[in-house]
């Protein structure tokens, strides 16, 4: 099917895109076409969210057409065209560069589990044949404070403590899809932490509902980076309210693939490779008044989970699991709740754990295939945002230390039947990546912490 599709669709065109504002609204509408099949996506933002009063029009158009390069992902997917090309303004070579990266890699897991095999080489081509062109300028205006984006886990609940010292200067960030549901889970962890209808900004994305009838019809799907789409949102919400830094969630362990001897990495878009590609690439054709990082890149899971289990007010309203989402619930049968019951099992009673999740999962006996993948080596890990299996391992150990009674069903197999080494507590307790762009200022907090 994806050869027959390369073929068929040769090309993925970028046509244009429309800004229009009324007294209320930016309305973004996006014209993506693949032969006869085309698509409208809009992007609308509120104005009463907007603080910057230097917006330069152009510039603003500008960001939007960005926004554009990294939205056509969702339906470029379809067919996996070999080639791109950029109508409604120019991008360089450079440029083409980047966005063919955040593709290739963004969309291994996609190509794995379509069976797809392509070098980078082959994979595809960009064609920008605009001569309009924007040049880049000095920005004008001030940029203080920081914009955190919110997604309603623990990562991102860490890091509104963290930066509470902060409070006044901080906006949270929310990107709504209308193909999900409202993030229950991430308002309730805003306003856990202190923040108002006012502190929130929304980037309100409509994605075209014709993917969905194509997907039903046979169109490739998969996997997304998600988080490049993100990135590129918060940096024009950070535009618009005049923040200086865009601080993220990411953990050092999203730099981990899932499947041994290849780059393949669910979370690509999370990683410290990403974020250095986008700040660069943001610096170099956007502004360098505006920063992106992530907070917690200097921490593993283990040390994220001791920071949260100090702010226990969030037990009930914090979720991760993405087949739970619709109905703000823990599915409690797949890897992503696997692996946070895992986590925080050492350090929460059976009567805090039962709060959160229905099913007391260590005992699930259906669930030793998950645990499997979450725990050996020579098993690939699950396609989630979880951590890496050191961490894991480690948090089993920990378990077996503080909790010597009623040993769960798969925590029992664990012991006895697994054949693991002990993890040192130094690699773990002690962790410290170096490689991370948190300002100095930030890092101070982290260090006080740890």
């Amino acid at each position: 099917m994806f050869h027959k599709l390369r073929r068929e669709y040769p090309e993925f065109i970028y046509e244009s895109f429309e800004l229009k504002e009324n007294s209320k609204q930016y309305v973004v509408t996006y014209h993506y076409r693949i032969k006869e099949l085309s698509f409208s996506p809009q992007i609308i933002v509120d104005k009463k969210q907007i603080t910057n009063t230097k917006i330069e029009k152009e510039f603003l158009n500008y960001l939007f057409f960005q926004y554009g390069l990294f939205d056509l992902m969702n339906y470029y997917k379809l067919t996996c065209s070999p080639k791109i090309i950029i109508r409604p303004m120019k991008i360089n070579k450079d440029q083409c560069e980047f966005f063919k990266k955040i593709l290739y890699h963004g969309l291994g897991e996609y190509f794995y589990k379509n069976g797809i095999e392509l070098s980078y080489q082959d994979f595809v081509e960009f064609e920008s044949d605009s001569e309009k062109e924007y040049v880049n300028k000095e920005v004008e205006g001030d940029f203080s404070g920081n914009l955190i984006p919110v997604g309603g886990g623990k990562d991102s609940i860490v890091t509104l403590e963290l930066l509470k010292g902060y409070h006044s200067d901080n906006k949270v960030f929310m990107l709504e899809r209308n193909l999900y549901p409202k993030n229950q889970a991430g308002y309730d962890s805003i306003k856990i932490a202190g923040y108002q209808e006012q502190d929130i900004v929304i980037f309100q994305n409509n994605l075209d509902l014709e993917l969905l009838e194509l997907n039903k019809k046979g169109y490739l799907n998969g996997h997304i980076p998600f988080s490049a789409c993100l990135s590129m949102a918060s940096f024009l919400m950070a535009y618009l309210t005049n923040k200086k830094y865009i601080v993220l969630s990411n953990e050092a362990s999203a730099n981990e693939g899932n499947v041994k001897g290849t780059k393949i990495n669910h979370q690509y878009s999370k990683s410290y490779e990403y974020e250095k590609d986008f700040r660069e690439y943001a610096e170099k054709y956007l502004t360098n008044k505006i920063e992106y990082f992530s907070l917690l890149r200097c921490w593993n899971e283990y040390e994220i989970v001791q920071e949260f289990m100090k702010h226990k007010e969030y037990l009930n309203v914090f979720r991760s699991c993405n087949r739970g989402t619709k109905e703000n619930v823990w599915c409690n049968h797949c890897s992503k709740c696997l692996y946070v019951y895992i986590m925080l099992y050492p350090y929460l009673t059976e009567k805090e754990l039962g709060q959160i999740f229905s099913n007391p999962m260590l005992e699930d006996v259906s669930l030793e295939e998950v645990f499997q993948s979450l725990v050996l080596e020579d098993v690939d890990k699950p396609f989630e945002c979880v951590g890496e299996k050191e961490e894991i391992n480690y948090s089993l150990q920990k378990a077996l230390e503080l909790k010597k009674e009623k040993i769960p069903y798969l925590l029992k197999q664990y012991k006895e039947k697994y054949n693991f080494s002990i993890v040192p507590p130094e690699r773990i307790e002690k962790y410290f990546n170096h490689q991370h762009f948190i300002p100095s200022e930030y890092l101070e907090i982290l260090r006080r912490e740890s």
